[in-house]
């Protein structure tokens, strides 16, 4: 079955998300994984991205019909149903648990800490991501005098914000802003980004304590986001916990991972961090600095393999039909 895609026209998929970064990363993680493994196989694969705005408006890819359809995020749901009925020969995969729409996909890559158990469905460590060692040999090669610019060692110190479960509270900054002048303090230099999410307070006195820093590199959010080659030029990096996204892409790097704290309970995100825990990716920070290595988590590269050989098993028939005919 795989000589018979191989050797049929370029097959599409579409990644289907909200458009946000955070959600749209882990469909698309997931769809350049398969791409990667298809070329593997000289199998070539387009990729065309579909958005569901807020008003229930869809802009979809103008690169033909999808041959694979992968959504993340609660806007993709509905929209699977609709799409199954006009792309009858589509794989439909869903990232994440779709809450009661099992029967609208033939695969769901799940969060193994979700403990969901389908016939349809495949656990996994955390969600799928964009991490590959040709990204960040990218995203360094595109800031590169910004990194060499920092004397080494660095640290890449990636910030959230409040989430259902956590709240970056005025004590946490407080936390935070001494956790990173303790870190300058052992001649460690800092790329220090923050998310949407961070509140505009700490915002403030990041920019206040360290953008004048010469062994500080603050992203602002103007221009280019230098996310990927914070993680290529880390020799360790920070993350709050509340950043399960981040968590898992920063155990992609093979890095030393810290766990940042915040205020709240983490309930069934603590099963995520003690997996990335036992893998040996992500230990919680305690103020002791310590090296250590792991293999680079591959949960996306996994998940795009089983994700294949499940496409190729629904197409067979198909194939299989239209050689008889």
């Amino acid at each position: 079955m795989v000589e018979t895609l191989a050797q049929s026209p370029a097959p599409i998929c579409w990644v289907v998300s909200d458009g946000r970064r955070g959600i749209e990363n882990q469909a698309l993680g997931l769809a350049e994984a398969v791409q990667a493994q298809l070329a593997a196989r000289e199998s070539a694969m387009r990729i065309g991205r579909a958005v569901v705005h807020k008003d229930g408006s869809v802009a979809l890819p103008d690169c033909g019909p999808p041959d694979l359809w992968i959504g993340c995020g609660r806007a993709a749901i509905p929209l699977a149903a609709r799409h199954r009925r006009t792309f009858a020969n589509c794989f439909f995969a869903y990232v994440q648990d779709p809450r009661s729409h099992y029967g609208d996909f033939d695969l769901i890559l799940a969060p193994a800490h979700d403990r969901l158990t389908r016939p349809n469905a495949v656990s996994m460590i955390g969600s799928p991501n964009r991490i590959s060692d040709a990204l960040l040999d990218e995203g360094r090669a595109a800031f590169s005098a910004q990194i060499d610019a920092l004397p080494g060692p660095r640290a890449a110190v990636l910030i959230g914000g409040d989430s259902k479960r956590f709240r970056l509270t005025p004590r946490i900054a407080d936390y935070l802003i001494a956790r990173l002048q303790d870190l300058l303090a052992r001649d460690i230099s800092l790329m220090i980004t923050a998310s949407r999410r961070t509140p505009k307070a700490l915002r403030d006195r990041l920019t206040e304590a360290f953008a004048s820093h010469d062994r500080v590199w603050l992203f602002d959010g103007e221009g280019e986001n230098p996310y990927f080659a914070f993680l290529a030029g880390a020799d360790w990096i920070f993350v709050t916990e509340e950043s399960t996204n981040m968590l898992v892409e920063a155990s992609a790097t093979g890095k030393p991972v810290y766990a940042l704290p915040m205020e709240g309970s983490a309930g069934k995100f603590a099963r995520l961090h003690a997996a990335l825990e036992g893998y040996g990716a992500m230990r919680p920070w305690l103020g002791k600095l310590a090296r250590w290595t792991y293999t680079p988590l591959a949960e996306t590269q996994r998940a795009a393999s089983v994700l294949i050989d499940r496409w190729y098993a629904e197409a067979a028939p198909t194939a299989l039909d239209g050689e008889a005919a």
